[in-house]
């Protein structure tokens, strides 16, 4: 087969989309998919100090340690078996039924261990959707893995916003508006890259308290790869851009930017608080987490350090930037299947505790946390914990897991369904030890009347006792958090950049985040270290880029700058803690923080690196030719 191809013209960059002269989709009369229009234009004309800026949030790609990879098996019943590597089995199982027509009980969707997602697998790619086809057209089971050139140019990318942003205020450092008029690259198929805008205006003034403030935006398809959820979906995009201005605006009435900050931030006793734009934040302290950034580092002494730099006229100069930040995490509250049975041990010795969860981990460490919960509530052993996931055989219903919103809404039913357990066996153990339900209490697993554990019975004796009596210790939360929360930070960069050639170093990042409550640790600091990377790499390394013709230039890592250990700095970590008091465990995300508190944090390291020569902005990632041409640009005016 020989086939001919007529070569059309393709839309690449958003401004050939909004000149509408070439139209992917003919039938919609315009590349526009989405428009969000300003409630009405901002008034700067009271302002003392008014300053702009266009600013580009580039496309990156989300490429997780493990690419997309699905496998089918039709069994003789003419059930399907779908195994999938994303981030929830219940939404595949419901678009497979949808697409081969087949009623629930008919498929079996699988997500078992996987290697990352980052927000890009939330969706169900057309690829994966074939995979059952093949399988009923060969009669045995197929499997799909893509190649990582696969992953990247098939896999949705994240971010791809251009934004023009004005700031407005008064020379005491008072910001009082702010305006962001946005055109978001949707990609070749407007998913949710199309509504990414929405959550940009949702987090639009950040940290501070802002009188005057509103967007606009223009979501345009293009010839590209689809934009898709990624680490902060959003919120990375209105954090980048207000931690910008807020520098421009310091640097325009030459304040230090640490000190605007503070200026203009929310109030403590505030809360709940809700923005000019409708949102409302449940909790938080911004200025105590700004006061333990500055703590945690001399941030006078890095000043000095720099200053000296630059009387010096050194090669290397020193960069500092800061930001801090806000986000919202299950953003839409609701709730996750919870649920937990605690049996006979197949050993015949001790309990066995199954834990059902409607989350999907997919590196979080869900299965630890949430028998952590449980071990705590019931004083069972953790190795008697059996957490299961991932099985639409086994679990009755389940979401996507993304949007930080799964310690908050799973967890939280978790903890509610082994409480239900305890009460259960508690009114159990009080017949057997013939008290007063009240007075009976577990401790290390034990059961017995408070203040007397001389007479107690174990979790065994309670276990069999309920067998005796048919009694079945079951429990499933029932909780629906009412919307979101919103977990902050404050993050500090500090840079090395060789002025001869443009290249700048990571010298230190510490970070402050406010989680909420912290339910276990050494997880909560993997999901910061992990975020604080991709931010870093995003503000320095990573942008997919594409020739005038449509062709991917960085499809592979030997092209894209992905970042490894090598770039990075030791991290340095401070946990501060204000609650939400929207669930029961208090808790707010953890996962999307870092890319959304250092990102702007690094890139401003890099501009005040260079901004004595006279640079005002450097766009994303930083690179040394972008660092180089703008110290030169700025050296011929």
């Amino acid at each position: 087969v020989i086939v001919s191809y007529d070569v059309l013209p393709g839309v690449i960059t958003v401004a050939q989309a909004l000149t509408d002269e070439v139209l992917l989709f003919p039938g919609h009369g315009s590349n526009v998919c989405m428009s969000i229009p300003a409630a009405a234009p901002v008034d700067f004309s009271e302002c003392e100090v008014v300053v702009t800026a266009n600013i580009v949030n580039q496309r990156v790609a989300p490429s997780p340690l493990e690419g997309r990879v699905s496998a089918s098996r039709w069994e003789d019943d003419g059930r399907l078996t779908h195994w999938h590597s994303g981030q929830g089995a219940h939404p595949v199982q419901e678009r497979l039924c949808e697409w081969y027509s087949l009623d629930p009980a008919m498929v079996r969707v699988i997500t078992p261990d996987v290697g990352g997602g980052f927000g890009a697998k939330a969706s169900v790619y057309p690829e994966e959707t074939l995979v059952p086809w093949l399988a009923r057209a060969v009669g045995r089971p197929v499997r799909y893995t893509e190649t990582r050139s696969e992953s990247m140019n098939g896999l949705g990318h994240g971010r791809a916003q251009t934004q023009k942003l004005t700031i407005g205020g008064s020379r005491d450092g008072r910001v009082t508006a702010y305006q962001l008029d946005v055109v978001q690259d949707a990609g070749a198929f407007p998913r949710i890259g199309a509504i990414l805008p929405f959550m940009t205006r949702m987090m639009l003034t950040g940290v501070y308290d802002i009188a005057a403030a509103e967007l606009s935006s223009t979501a345009v398809v293009t010839n590209t790869v689809p934009i898709v959820a990624y680490r902060g979906a959003g919120r990375p995009e209105a954090a980048a851009a207000i931690e910008r201005a807020m520098d421009l605006f310091a640097a325009e009435i030459g304040m230090d930017p640490v000190e605007v900050r503070r200026r203009n931030l929310i109030a403590a006793d505030r809360f709940p608080f809700t923005t000019v734009t409708g949102t409302t934040y449940d909790s938080g302290d911004y200025e105590g987490g700004l006061d333990k950034l500055l703590a945690a580092v001399d941030y006078a002494a890095l000043r000095a350090e720099q200053q000296q730099r630059r009387d010096r006229g050194d090669v290397v100069q020193l960069g500092i930037g800061v930001s801090v930040y806000v986000e919202v995490t299950a953003m839409s509250g609701g709730g996750e299947l919870g649920q937990v049975e605690v049996t006979p041990s197949l050993t015949g010795d001790g309990v066995s505790v199954r834990v059902v969860t409607g989350t999907t981990p997919y590196g979080q460490g869900h299965r630890t946390t949430w028998a952590m919960l449980v071990a705590d509530t019931l004083g069972v052993p953790m190795d008697s914990i059996m957490v299961i996931h991932g099985d639409t055989d086994l679990v009755a219903r389940g979401s996507v897991t993304g949007g930080s919103r799964s310690v908050q809404l799973g967890g939280t039913n978790v903890a509610r369904a082994a409480t239900l357990v305890a009460d259960q066996a508690r009114s159990v153990a009080a017949r057997l030890l013939e008290a007063d339900v009240a007075d009976v209490v577990i401790t290390d697993g034990v059961f017995h009347v408070a203040g007397a554990p001389a007479i107690s019975r174990t979790w065994t004796e309670i276990v069999a006792a309920a067998h005796t009596s048919s009694l079945t210790l079951f429990g499933e939360g029932d909780f629906e958090q009412a919307g979101g929360s919103f977990p902050s930070g404050a993050h500090l960069a500090v840079v090395e950049l060789d002025t001869e050639t443009g290249r700048a170093v990571l010298r230190q990042l510490v970070a402050v985040d406010d989680a909420g409550k912290i339910i276990n640790p050494l997880l909560a600091e993997g999901q910061i270290h992990g975020g604080l990377a991709q931010g870093v790499a995003q503000a320095l390394f990573e942008e997919f880029v594409y020739d005038a013709d449509g062709n991917p230039l960085t499809s592979n890592f030997a092209d894209y700058g992905i970042v490894s250990a090598a770039e990075l700095p030791s991290f340095q970590t401070v946990h501060a803690e204000t609650p939400s008091p929207l669930n029961d465990l208090g808790a707010k995300g953890i996962g999307e923080s870092g890319t959304i508190g250092a990102t702007p944090a690094v890139q401003s390291a890099v501009v005040d690196a260079v901004a004595h020569l006279g640079v005002r902005h450097i766009d994303m990632p930083c690179t040394a030719q972008r660092v180089w041409t703008a110290m030169q640009a700025a050296a011929a005016n």
